[in-house]
């Protein structure tokens, strides 16, 4: 910390400071955008022990054809149109998709054209309202050329249907969908985030130059870490998802204006002591360094800790964020402080500070908090934790979901594609199971064994759960059809009785999993080397749910543990880092709760994300402890020079204006995130943007004060001894 208060202490270090910065952001000027290499989702999200992966890899070595991803062209009647789908509409379709577009994107097209009128009436809804078929994509392919595909598909199909409307949906419709959705998102996010910071920081303190300047800073940290996670992405280090890289500019700039209002804020202070600027920020730096480097340091040990994961996206989050938020803490320390001083008094004009004025008058609001609550903490402090534990009931009742299509806008055609099949045919039937039987020796395919095989056909049909399970008649296993070319391996499909995404068809395949040594038992199939793999979407989120649930446990568990133990460090007590911690938490509980309840009673919400409840807990604990560690600090600063009970009103006083400052700003900031179209993106700045509010106004302002006095020299026990 002194070497880094040196960097503003003169004239040569305080510009030296700058032009290396501008010199690091100018070189990686050449290196490749972090945007460049976003992903939507990846083929590696889950580990290579998990069922549906062992199953993937199972079906892929018996049929290796069958690895393309699949679109579903979804067919819907006008409402002015015929009372049914017209079938030749859609045969031509088919027959261009197949036989004269000559896509090099598209593997197989299911040959509607060629089917008769009977085969195809099999397509369509029982009212005859809708239809859907299918196409393969080629594997490997890169979502944009998928994207283009599908957009001229969409051309094509606009010219061509009279009497009824296209949607592509299924894994790749929801993949183009996906990128239009990010194509230009996080350009209109950096600017809408900018532009609403500057408004704040102008309305807030009514000077130009004092919200350009983080804003500046902010921009030369924005350079440096979209380029270095850019050549981390090029050179495979780790993958970005798109969702995670729309969070990032949200962090970036909020965590880089937390952290110029810190250090302006005691600058000013200090430039209240001294005519010179240079021993001003000198002074603020000894003050707010030690503050800053913590709180930045726990946040991204917090990120780090998604490194123990076993669920794809969350390693991935843990590295990109990491890293942002160092680059963050570096700008802080560096060219934050050193920005500052390059602009000294000028910064604050036209409420330029002078040397002599006193700072506690001009933080009367604060001061007059700071008085109530060491007069009455038990008051104070209790209404506060009674509000925070009343919302914090609500959490048992949030429901989760893993339906990633949920989070679409109602008008994006892989949503309403989606939405059209699950009205108009049965829902399991949107994303059936995939079942494979595996012998070690070649099926005989005998009357006796396809009695075995029909049995096991029944038994899973009985299943709670399953609604219809489709297996090849005799005749066509024995022609080949569905059997491995080696013929050891059997395929067919379950229809379950719910979505594919719903909760009971995730239970339905944990059931499918748990209990496939016994259905082979019970149908005369356990044979020394058979075994059942169950594939698909149901099966990919059942492992999802599965991992989440205990990546959210680990996760929750060692952040706390991690984050308790810098307290420590830092406070050299035992004490305050229990009571810091345990309200950062509940403030996480009562955002999450009041969210829930808030969503729940007035919006057609009905449920979260699955991801949500951990991501909202690593934010809002890992920056809850920002405004914590910098308010107990000065409270410890000022408790060596007064009682505790003074101490606690002077650092409510000196800390409160920039402290509710950030926090506002910060909400704000995350609240950027719900106008974009994605509902977890929406809900997601909505939870954290609440609990960074809760937590600055509530927790920080008065629960935490009450707290500290109650507990007098208790504090700052075992280690330090100070005024009580």
């Amino acid at each position: 910390m002194r070497v880094l208060s040196k960097l503003t202490s003169n004239r040569r270090a305080v510009w030296i400071t700058i032009i290396v910065w501008v010199l690091i952001a100018a070189g990686l000027s050449f290196a490749p955008s972090a945007g460049d290499y976003t992903i939507n989702n990846g083929d590696d999200d889950l580990p290579e022990n998990a069922p549906s992966v062992i199953a993937d890899e199972t079906v892929e070595s018996y049929f290796p054809d069958d690895d393309g991803q699949l679109g579903l062209l979804v067919f819907e009647l006008q409402e002015e149109g015929p009372e049914s789908i017209d079938l030749e509409e859609l045969a031509e379709v088919t027959e261009w998709l197949d036989e004269e577009a000559e896509f090099d994107t598209i593997d197989s097209v299911v040959p509607f054209h060629h089917f008769s009128d009977e085969i195809r009436t099999s397509f369509t809804s029982d009212d005859g309202e809708a239809a859907v078929l299918t196409v393969t994509f080629q594997s490997g392919l890169e979502t944009e050329d998928i994207q283009d595909t599908v957009a001229m598909i969409n051309e094509y199909s606009d010219r061509k249907l009279q009497s009824s409307d296209l949607f592509i949906t299924g894994p790749a419709g929801i993949a183009a969908d996906t990128t239009a959705i990010f194509s230009e998102a996080n350009l209109t996010l950096m600017f809408s985030t900018i532009g609403l910071v500057l408004v704040l920081l102008i309305a807030i303190y009514r000077s130009p130059l004092l919200a350009t300047i983080p804003l500046i800073g902010a921009l030369f940290v924005y350079q440096v870490t979209d380029r270095l996670l850019g050549l981390f992405a090029a050179n495979g280090v780790f993958t970005i998802e798109a969702q995670s890289l729309s969070i990032v500019m949200i962090l970036l700039f909020g965590a880089t204006t937390d952290y110029s209002l810190f250090v302006f804020s005691r600058f000013k202070e200090e430039l209240r002591q001294t005519n010179d600027k240079y021993a001003a920020m000198n002074a603020a730096q000894r003050g707010v360094s030690k503050p800053i480097f913590f709180s930045g340091a726990t946040v991204a040990a917090a990120m780090l800790v998604l490194l123990l994961a076993q669920y794809g996206p969350y390693n991935n989050f843990a590295w990109t964020f990491a890293i942002t938020i160092s680059i963050v803490l570096l700008a802080g320390l560096t060219l934050i402080p050193a920005l500052f001083t390059a602009a000294g008094r000028k910064a604050f004009w036209p409420a330029v500070p002078k040397a002599g004025e006193e700072t506690l008058k001009k933080n009367r609001f604060w001061g007059g908090v700071g008085t109530l609550v060491t007069k009455k903490p038990v008051v104070s402090g209790g209404i506060v934790l009674l509000f925070l534990i009343i919302n914090a009931l609500n959490v048992p009742s949030i429901q989760t979901s893993y339906n990633l299509i949920d989070s679409f806008p109602e008008d994006l055609d892989s949503r309403v594609g989606f939405d059209i099949l699950e009205e108009k045919f049965p829902s399991g039937e949107l994303a059936p199971v995939s079942v494979l039987l595996e012998k070690d020796d070649e099926l005989t395919l005998d009357e006796e064994q396809w009695q075995d095989i029909e049995q096991l056909q029944e038994r899973l049909i009985a299943l709670e759960g399953v609604y219809d399970a489709n297996f090849p008649d005799l005749e066509d296993a024995r022609e080949g059809t569905d059997v491995s070319e080696d013929g050891k391996a059997l395929r067919a499909e379950l229809i379950l009785e719910k979505n594919p995404y719903d909760l009971a068809s995730l239970d339905a395949v944990d059931l499918l999993n748990e209990d496939k040594d016994d259905l082979l038992v019970a149908s005369g199939l356990n044979e020394a080397g058979a075994n059942l793999y169950f594939s698909g979407e149901s099966a990919t989120q059942a492992d999802i749910q599965a991992y989440n649930s205990q990546d959210t446990l680990v996760v929750a568990s060692v952040v706390t543990i991690v984050i308790t133990l810098m307290l420590v460090w830092h406070t050299r007590s035992l004490i305050a880092p229990l009571y810091m911690m345990s309200t950062i938490l509940l403030s996480y509980l009562s955002a999450l709760g009041l969210s829930w309840f808030i969503f729940d009673q007035f919006t057609n919400v009905d449920a979260f994300s699955y991801r949500i409840p951990l991501y909202a807990f690593v934010f809002l604990v890992a920056l809850g402890v920002d405004y914590n560690i910098m308010l107990v600090s000065r409270i410890m600063e000022e408790n060596k020079q007064h009682q505790m009970r003074y101490a606690v009103q002077r650092a409510v006083a000196q800390t409160g204006g920039v402290i509710s400052s950030a926090g506002v700003i910060l909400a704000a900031t995350f609240g950027v995130l719900m106008t974009q179209p994605l509902k977890e993106l929406y809900l997601f700045g909505f939870i954290v943007g609440l609990g960074i509010l809760l937590d600055t106004f509530l927790v920080r302002g008065i629960l935490v004060p009450a707290i500290v006095t109650l507990l007098g020299k208790w504090n700052w026990r075992p280690f330090n001894k100070m005024n009580s």
